[in-house]
């Protein structure tokens, strides 16, 4: 194999790297999946979040419910 052929498939290597790289943030997709939103305080939760975190948030920050806080999500 010469040097040009190896150039060539170190050239092809960068670029399948930089065009995996390059498929978006994922701060931006974090955020836009923040759909769960306390109703005393206003903030927001990954829809991903477990009735159980969001009941220790209600009596932890606010002394209250679950369903005070957080009337869509259901008690699972």
């Amino acid at each position: 194999m010469g040097n040009g052929q190896k150039a060539a498939h170190k050239r092809e290597r960068n670029a399948a790297k930089l065009a995996g790289k390059n498929k978006g943030s994922q701060l931006k997709v974090n955020e836009a999946a923040k759909s769960i939103v306390c109703q005393v305080c206003r903030q927001t939760f990954l829809k991903t979040v477990r009735p159980k975190a969001l009941s220790e948030h209600a009596e932890n920050k606010h002394n209250k419910t679950l369903k005070d806080c957080f009337p869509e999500v259901s008690a699972e």
